[in-house]
């Protein structure tokens, strides 16, 4: 008799009939370090499907950091920040990203998934709202189903809806606004300002993830609030390490009560391991150098403009974006597999984004620049992508989107 979980797993069969298809695209290994170019299958090709805006990630200086770290404290600290797991350099850290974000203070999370898992866990109760955009990240999404609270969700950077979901929730309950500052597949801006307007007027505090936002948008790349001029009006921020500061982690920033309340009530804190002290230091370094070399960002964006400028000479339907991540819309998801097999054949690394993600009519390849990235890699992957999207017959678009 076969058990419950064989019969559920082998009733997946999505991987396998991509897999038949010859253009499976997920796990691909790659050998070697994350940088403009990679190593896959013994081959260079261009990355343009990685998150390290400012390509920090082989940074000497990081590199270094992490070595001196672990010479010092060890590979890990065998126990979580409630207990046994808080070193002097997770406090330092926690004391620059304060200052960083502009809030009072910080905790740290071992991964930007375990942060919003932590605070949307916890931060609200039985008779309170979390009010999210459809587009929020997963871990948005996670965090609400772990909490109590009854969960409404608004039409992707659709304010009128917004406003509807909070004009019919009660007057004194809690309501509290969990965004993303970038969203990570349509690269578009959060409307901040907009939602600052509609949580003073309802009562409504807001949470904006910065995941994709620090170290690209705001003074010296501190995020939203900071892009917006709206840091004292955001009651919670949070941020990975993963992305633009070339580690792994992630924290939320607030008033110090707030900060206090989560380092006693976010389960996905208390009961898991705190961040390795090579992690720690990589983040310190990524701050310095990215506080010190503002050039960095001002190329992060020169990068975008000019790629931007491309994508519409050649027509390519890119949405709304607003940021170095690129959305190039296929609207097909078997097009949508073969545009990134035929163009990593081509040498040139994308990532797909197909349903369940998103549904199949906006299926799309992300394309995501780096500080890093060099004119010549941009033009020969966009032409790349061009004599591709010709043979597949990708549709394009006649109006050009701004940046």
């Amino acid at each position: 008799m076969q058990k419950k979980l064989h019969q559920r797993v082998s009733a997946f069969k999505d991987a396998e009939e991509v897999r038949s298809m010859g253009l499976y695209p997920y796990f691909r290994t790659i050998q070697s370090g994350q940088g403009t170019e990679v190593i896959l299958n013994n081959k260079k090709v261009l990355m343009f499907g990685s998150n390290s805006y400012l390509g920090l990630t082989n940074h000497p200086k990081i590199i270094e950091a992490a070595k001196k770290a672990t010479d010092k404290y060890g590979s890990g600290c065998a126990g979580s920040r409630f207990l046994n797991g808080t070193l002097d350099i997770h406090i330092e850290l926690e004391n620059r990203l304060a200052a960083y974000t502009g809030k009072e203070a910080a905790i740290l999370f071992s991964t930007g998934f375990q942060a919003n898992l932590g605070v949307l866990s916890c931060i609200t109760g039985r008779t309170d709202y979390l009010i999210l955009d459809e587009s929020d990240h997963a871990s948005i999404i996670d965090g609400s189903r772990l909490s109590f609270s009854r969960v409404l969700k608004y039409g992707h950077n659709n304010m009128a809806d917004l406003e509807a979901k909070l004009a019919n929730l009660p007057v004194d309950a809690m309501k509290l606004i969990a965004v993303d500052g970038i969203f990570s597949m349509e690269g578009d801006i959060v409307k901040l300002p907009e939602i600052i307007a509609l949580a003073d007027k309802y009562g409504a505090n807001v949470m904006v993830d910065d995941a994709h936002s620090l170290g690209v948008i705001g003074d010296k790349g501190a995020g939203t609030a900071s892009h917006f001029g709206l840091t004292d009006k955001v009651d919670v921020m949070m941020g990975t390490f993963s992305k633009s500061l070339a580690s792994l982690g992630g924290f939320v920033s607030g008033d110090a009560d707030v900060i206090d309340y989560l380092k006693h009530k976010a389960r996905s804190l208390i009961f898991s391991a705190s961040m390795t002290p090579a992690a720690v230091a990589s983040v310190i370094a990524a701050l310095d150098i990215i506080q010190s070399e503002p050039e960095l960002i001002a190329k992060l964006w020169e990068n975008t403009h000019y790629s931007m400028q491309m994508f519409q000479d050649y027509g390519f339907d890119t949405g709304e974006t607003e940021s170095p991540i690129i959305p190039v819309y296929v609207r097909d998801n078997y097009k949508t597999f073969l545009f990134t097999k035929k163009l990593q054949e081509e040498g040139v690394f994308v990532n797909p984004v197909v349903s369940p993600a998103v549904s199949s009519a906006d299926s799309l390849i992300r394309f995501s620049l780096m500080a890093t990235h060099t004119h010549s890699q941009i033009e020969e992957a966009i032409e790349k992508l061009n004599k591709v999207a010709l043979k597949l017959d990708i549709k394009r678009q006649v109006q050009k989107q701004a940046i």
